[in-house]
């Protein structure tokens, strides 16, 4: 009989799973804003895809700063290469980004590096990561 996925000391695939469960509502609400994030900065409708969240791979992890476990995920594209990262922790807090690495649709002196939101609960705050583009 296989043993279970675990994520080294922490726990099972199974309590990542349960725990994303809890807050899959919320992902849904975080991907949304930062898909609006993409359409307030110009690119073309589907032109820069999200992940969805429940495709991303969580394992639970402590927190270094409390000590409790959160829920990590990633984003990977199809080749294995990271797209972005989920973390989830206990008080309700979150932070979210998402790869972008294009350029600007509206501004080219800028290159939208990735979309990222934090928050608490329903407070969803997002906004995109520019770094200056070349002259």
């Amino acid at each position: 009989m296989p043993r279970p996925k675990t994520d080294a000391i922490y726990g099972t695939a199974a309590a990542a799973q349960a725990r994303y469960d809890q807050i899959a509502p919320l992902a849904r609400q975080i991907r949304a804003a930062l898909r609006a994030e993409i359409d307030r900065l110009g690119f073309d409708l589907g032109s820069v895809p999200i992940g969805d969240p429940s495709a991303a791979d969580y394992r639970l992890d402590r927190d270094p700063a409390s000590g409790q476990h959160r829920l990590v995920g990633e984003w990977r594209d199809f080749q294995g290469q990271p797209q972005g990262k989920l973390v989830f922790h206990p008080d309700g807090s979150f932070y979210v980004e998402h790869d972008v690495i294009r350029t600007h649709p509206q501004d080219a002196r800028w290159f939208v590096e990735a979309v990222h939101a934090w928050g608490r609960g329903n407070d969803i705050r997002a906004e995109p990561r520019l770094l200056a583009g070349p002259d």
